[in-house]
């Protein structure tokens, strides 16, 4: 579904990613592990068009997608739900879950958006509130909400547990199980290593730009580096 070979990417003077090669598979969950500053976040900013690498090839269902505008990437169906949640704040629940379907021109928005309901019942509660009134996990789930409205075959989630309560990341992390079973392909960054290895079934792991490690996700959870570098063994 998404090969990634050799890509590189610059802020200025700092090379920040260097020479990154992954591949995600139709149906799997593959998660990016690694310490803060390491390139995660830069990696599925990269594939969402948000950043441009200077060298390498992203490929989409076949498509190479290097250079494309992100809206056009939204368009194939590779969307990214941000760091930090990022939702209009001065806008209701509802308003922000339709934003995520602004592309789409079928009939179908209003029977998903009744769907994105049917998983977040707190967001049906809150569907005339403004966003920014929100809790730090409503606000998450309006994030992956607004996402899903755009139909994703592939959905980037970067740090979805960031800030919350273990019982509310319990919750996220079933709901991205649930998501994925359901037939969304997904690339999740997350800090919170336990979490993320034990939902995906691949893993890679990154230091400084580069990829390092990579392998099934059980597999590097029981692995001793892993353990002592990410995992507090």
């Amino acid at each position: 579904m998404l090969a990634v070979k050799d890509i590189n990417v610059y802020y200025g003077a700092i090379h920040a990613l260097k020479g990154i090669s992954l591949d995600v598979n139709q149906g799997e969950i593959v998660t990016l592990i690694g310490a803060n500053g390491a390139g995660k976040s830069t990696i599925l900013k990269t594939l969402s068009g948000l950043l441009k690498p200077t060298t390498g090839s992203v490929q989409f269902l076949g498509d190479n997608i290097h250079g494309k505008a992100a809206q056009d990437i939204v368009k194939r169906g590779l969307v990214h739900c941000p760091e930090g949640r990022r939702v209009f704040a001065n806008m209701s629940v509802e308003e922000n879950l339709e934003l995520g379907a602004y592309l789409r021109k079928d009939k179908e928005v209003k029977s998903d958006l009744d769907a994105v309901y049917r998983r977040f019942e707190r967001l049906l509660e809150r569907r005339k509130q403004l966003a920014g009134t929100l809790s730090g996990g409503e606000q998450q789930m309006l994030a992956m909400g607004r996402a899903l409205m755009a139909r994703p075959k592939l959905l980037l989630l970067d740090e979805p547990s960031m800030g919350l309560a273990p019982l509310l990341v319990k919750e996220i992390f079933s709901i991205i199980q649930e998501i994925n079973q359901q037939g969304t392909t997904v690339l999740l960054v997350e800090q919170n290593a336990n979490m993320a290895l034990s939902i995906a079934h691949r893993a890679y792991v990154i230091e400084t730009g580069k990829i390092v490690l990579s392998g099934d996700a059980k597999e590097l959870a029981s692995s001793d580096e892993i353990q002592k570098a990410y995992l507090g063994g």
